[in-house]
């Protein structure tokens, strides 16, 4: 009884995925910098398969905690709470981007001036039509969203496992499609990532995005996984809630991307 469990938090036991994480993480920046000067990739690959397994295990760590019972209602507050946080970051993430793409826009440097002397988008770039191909991407990752929330709302107002496992692999279908017209676009483009700041700034800003894409969609397909495997209840779906908000957070970047870059930004 001395040891009995009389509040709601929930106590870790010791682990060694922090420990393990930054080492992996220190891997991958160390090796990146080898790479840069011609070391070759083989520590940075270390490192990220390292970050990747650790992913894994520890995220594996969580739902088992999850499945017994251990996410309580005031250790639910503060997952949510450390996700907004973790969504914050990445706004400010992508605010780096847009913050240099708009300030060479608006005052793009030439050769007689290092001020405003120079035309945007640079001589010789052509830009995308961004009522092609970019229209129909964000028309596809939107539709995406609109299947996550259908999948959300299935779980959360009727408990209709079917609907939820639907709405979710539609979601992913679509999160992929966006990924390989991206991957398309890419390779007609007109400019490269080098020699320009316009080239530079765009392969940043969509190729980040495009990134986060990947990892939502992969976020979903787990989220798909453990449906069929009889987790998350109506009252009990914190993973899923992260998932369906980092999916959202990806569609809303992606909004500001085609109207600033994409719309405005074509000159």
């Amino acid at each position: 009884m001395a040891h009995a469990k009389n509040h709601d938090y929930h106590i870790l036991p010791p682990s060694i995925w922090p420990f393990l994480g930054a080492v992996s993480a220190f891997a991958m920046l160390t090796g990146a910098i080898l790479w840069m000067h011609g070391s070759g990739p083989w520590i940075f690959l270390i490192g990220l398969v390292g970050v990747l397994y650790i992913m894994f295990a520890w995220w594996s760590d969580v739902v088992t905690e999850s499945q017994s019972g251990d996410h309580t209602p005031v250790v639910v507050i503060g997952l949510r709470y450390g996700f907004i946080l973790f969504i914050m970051s990445e706004v400010m993430f992508f605010a780096a981007w847009f913050w240099s793409f708009f300030k060479h826009a608006m005052y793009p440097m030439g050769p007689l001036s290092p001020a405003v002397d120079g035309p945007w988008p640079p001589v010789g770039i052509t830009t995308f039509d961004p009522w092609h191909l970019p229209l129909i991407n964000t028309l596809i990752l939107l539709l995406s969203g609109c299947a996550a929330t259908w999948a959300h709302h299935a779980l959360v107002h009727e408990n209709n496992r079917k609907d939820v496992k639907t709405g979710l692999i539609i979601s992913v279908v679509l999160g992929m499609i966006f990924t390989v017209l991206q991957a398309y676009e890419y390779s007609h483009a007109g400019f490269g990532f080098a020699g320009n700041i316009y080239g530079a700034n765009f392969f940043m800003a969509t190729g980040f995005h495009g990134f986060h894409v990947v990892i939502g969609t992969i976020f979903l397909f787990i989220c798909y996984l453990r449906v069929r495997a009889g987790h998350f209840t109506p009252e009990r779906h914190v993973g899923f809630e992260a998932a369906a908000w980092y999916w959202h957070f990806v569609d809303v970047v992606w909004l500001f991307l085609f109207a600033a870059i994409y719309v405005w930004g074509q000159g």
